[in-house]
């Protein structure tokens, strides 16, 4: 009975010493790949401040850049964001990392969808018709850069360093990363204006000739509208208007934003990136949240640089929604 005791207890022991060992190991392990996903955080937040600096300081001071060429320094910028945002997605998601782990493919996901609209927007906005609502367009971004900032500093590194600092690790931080340089000078579209003002050849007013826009159709959910005669559409799977609109001017267009207003309040938009002379563009906007009963809906194609004459560029319907 002695030496079968004996034997159970060096077996306990042995077992005891297992499970510590594994233990130890998993917790090593564990500890690594946390600080692993810091390390590699850290790397694309230096990358993504390269990028802000040579952006901004592009903009501040383009020196003797033309039009084509500060639009391609502009679309590496872009492609570079969007190079990062793809590294964040394929990141893991060790320990308790998850939240801060989407809550950063946000914050990338959200730079990257501003750079790109800004380098979509950036040739309109260096050249004559539709620069003003391209360069306003580039400061609406700037606000989503500000917004991806103050989220990174406000939930995601608090979260990262918190997970951290649970786990005992002291020598990995996320570090700050703030894309739009510090001020808010960027968010007023006076300042876009201004700096874009330099770029050589650029300008913001209109080529010479006609310029005009007209509504050339309204459907909703595929019914025509008529003025003055209520259609009624179905909305069992939502509202979509789609607006067609004519160019009547002598130019190519660009950067044609429609809105659609119900019952005079609430107003969505969309744009039709360009629209060559005599030709017909349509943008499709859903109605989101979806409306009931009877509904006036107000559609305007906002005039673009140089038109004189903006009537037909507005129309109002009235829709019955079942």
């Amino acid at each position: 009975m002695l030496r079968r005791g004996l034997a159970l207890a060096g077996a306990l022991v042995v077992v005891i010493l297992i499970v510590l060992g594994v233990k130890g190991c998993l917790d090593a392990r564990a500890h690594r790949e946390l600080s692993d996903y810091a390390r590699n955080v850290a790397q694309i937040a230096e990358e993504t401040q390269q990028t802000s600096k040579h952006f901004f300081g592009e903009l501040e001071e383009p020196g003797s850049l033309t039009v084509t060429d500060f639009v391609n320094e502009v679309n590496a910028d872009r492609s570079a964001m969007s190079n990062y945002a793809a590294r964040v997605d394929s990141l893991g998601t060790p320990g308790d990392m998850s939240s801060a782990q989407r809550n950063l493919e946000l914050v990338y996901e959200l730079r990257s969808s501003a750079m790109d609209r800004i380098a979509d927007k950036m040739s309109t906005a260096l050249g004559d018709a539709g620069a003003d609502k391209a360069m306003a367009g580039i400061a609406r971004q700037m606000q989503v850069l500000l917004a991806a900032d103050i989220l990174y500093e406000t939930v995601v590194r608090p979260e990262i360093n918190g997970v951290l600092a649970a786990n005992g690790i002291s020598d990995s931080e996320a570090p700050k990363s703030t894309f739009l340089p510090e001020g808010t000078k960027w968010l007023e579209e006076d300042t876009v204006t201004a700096a874009l003002g330099g770029i050589s050849g650029s300008s913001g007013s209109a080529t010479p000739g006609v310029h005009g826009l007209g509504l050339a159709g309204v459907s909703v959910n595929g019914s025509e509208l008529v003025e003055g005669a209520p259609t009624t559409v179905a909305a069992e799977e939502g509202v979509e208007v789609e607006v067609q609109v004519q160019n009547q001017g002598e130019s190519t267009e660009n950067g044609i934003t429609v809105s659609v207003s119900t019952d005079g309040g609430h107003t969505l938009q969309g744009e039709i990136d360009e629209l060559p002379a005599g030709e017909i563009g349509s943008v499709t906007i859903p109605l989101t949240p979806t409306p009931s009963g009877e509904v006036t809906l107000e559609i305007e194609a906002e005039p673009v640089a140089g038109e004189k004459i903006t009537e037909n560029n507005e129309a109002s319907y009235t829709v019955l929604i079942e």
